[in-house]
């Protein structure tokens, strides 16, 4: 299986009323270890966000998600979080959590383009 990374990939969601237990996937965060590669994406997409809650503040949200980019990318202004290894990234963005943004499970799989797979993913699990 030369070429083939193994990878990890959960799916971002909105949570709005985490009481309520009802989200909606906007993103897609991947990564491997041994391809020392991770990425995420999202898109807000402001109108059916509104139809699901009209209480969700759309700025408060970007900002936050913001954050996943700059703790993948290793952006200092990420802070401490952004600054550890690949996999630790992952594990802290990963984490179970009760906010208005969450993760699911990470699920694992093999690809021979991760990039390619990342965007199968977003496609099939966001759009």
């Amino acid at each position: 299986m030369q070429g083939m990374h193994i990878y990890e990939y959960a799916v971002i969601r909105v949570v709005p009323r985490v009481e309520r237990e009802e989200f909606i996937n906007i993103g897609i965060i991947l990564f491997s270890k041994k391809a020392n590669y991770i990425k995420a994406k999202y898109v807000l997409n402001e109108e059916k966000l509104a139809c699901f809650s009209s209480e969700l503040d759309i700025e408060f949200l970007r900002t936050n998600l913001q954050s996943f980019d700059r703790i993948c990318m290793g952006d200092q202004t990420g802070g401490y979080i952004a600054s550890l290894e690949v996999h630790e990234r992952f594990r802290w963005l990963t984490a179970v959590r009760s906010a208005s943004i969450q993760t699911s499970r990470p699920h694992p799989g093999f690809s021979s383009d991760l990039d390619k797979t990342f965007d199968k993913l977003f496609y099939e699990l966001v759009l």
